[in-house]
């Protein structure tokens, strides 16, 4: 029991009702497996796709155990007499997309003033949000391509028209993806414009708002990370995409895209990239965790700041936990540097209360 007492007691959140429920599982498994038995004690909570809550064994088990037994609407933490206690030092939410990483959750802990690791309300609303996203790294100068936000009322009221202001910007190949999605769900390279409006209506199905951008022809990097006041970025990676783009089907079961850890790249491209992920990082008044992703096109070799992400893929290959261990910090630090962020916000803001 001794031991125990020294331990930190820490709720991983995982599941949820997003599309990217699956890349949960496999990123909280990872994390379960990482997270030292000797510092922290787990608490695993388990969400399903349809909301609702139930604490897990881990999340090791399959789907089918996950899924069977009791499950409750909102989290408890505090209510006498109820068999379940799911009261933790911090919270742990390994929620990717809407309903995780889009506010929401963080809300929510905000609302029991508990810690928790990652980013705020506010820097996941806007992270989740790639149009939001745009709108504030181009009102930060960063460099960003050419794209348009579409909602689905106007898409309903004139396709026509829409088709026509998409085919006035952009000439092919261009991507349509949904504004607020991860893990490439939804999106579509489009070739010919003959597709858009089967792309638009692909977008539409997991988004009221799409965005539509210009295709950068170069290559895909990425680049992490991790602080509050004083962030730092690691080495940057590559994606090498085995089809036309790093799509769903080949990130999470296919597996034929190759990364070059860490990239290839000089070292001013490299300290341009990290310039530019810590800038993009401020730009939503982020904290905690981020992975920013560029294009770097082949013609100019200018960089173009795509999208940041405040709950990257945590799987044993996901870049994010991969950059950061060929930078010098190991999957396992990685995590006991999180949480100790988490913490020490968590104090400061509690801190800042005080004197208003």
């Amino acid at each position: 029991m001794g031991k125990m007492k020294n331990t930190l007691r820490v709720a991983l959140l995982f599941g949820g009702r997003s599309a990217e429920h699956e890349v949960s599982l496999t990123s909280a498994a990872a994390i379960y497996r990482n997270l030292n038995p000797d510092k922290y004690q787990v608490v695993s909570v388990f969400i399903d796709k349809a909301g609702r809550w139930r604490p897990v064994e881990s999340p090791l088990l399959p789907s089918e155990q996950l899924d069977q037994g009791d499950f409750f609407s909102f989290l408890p933490w505090k209510q006498e007499n109820s068999p379940i206690s799911l009261e933790a030092d911090i919270y742990f939410p390994i929620l990717h997309g809407p309903f995780g990483e889009d506010g929401t959750m963080q809300g929510l802990f905000e609302i029991a003033d508990v810690p928790y690791v990652g980013a705020s309300v506010l820097a996941s609303a806007a992270g989740m949000d790639k149009a939001v996203a745009k709108a504030l790294f181009t009102s930060c100068h960063l460099p960003v391509a050419e794209y348009l936000t579409i909602k689905k009322i106007d898409w309903q009221k004139d396709r026509q028209a829409c088709l026509e202001h998409i085919h006035g910007i952009f000439n092919p190949p261009f991507f349509v993806k949904p504004a607020n999605m991860g893990s490439s769900v939804g999106i579509t390279k489009v070739k010919e414009p003959g597709q858009t409006a089967q792309a638009l209506e692909l977008a539409f199905q997991y988004d009221q708002k799409i965005l539509v951008e210009e295709g950068i022809a170069g290559r895909e990097l990425e680049c992490s990370v991790l602080g509050d006041e004083n962030p730092k970025a690691s080495l940057p990676g590559e994606v090498i995409p085995h089809r036309e783009f790093y799509d769903y089907r080949d990130k999470y079961h296919e597996g034929k895209t190759r990364f070059g850890i860490p990239a290839d790249l000089t070292p001013e491209i490299v300290t341009k990239v990290q310039g530019l992920a810590l800038q993009a990082f401020r730009a939503i008044d982020c904290s905690g965790m981020a992975r920013v992703d560029f294009f770097l096109q082949d013609k100019t070799q200018k960089l173009f700041l795509n999208e940041i992400n405040t709950i990257p893929g945590f799987t044993q290959i996901s870049m994010y936990p991969k950059l950061w261990e060929i930078s010098g910090l190991p999957f396992q630090q990685l995590l006991e540097e999180l949480i100790t962020l988490g913490l020490e916000r968590h104090r400061s803001r509690k801190h800042n209360l005080e004197w208003t």
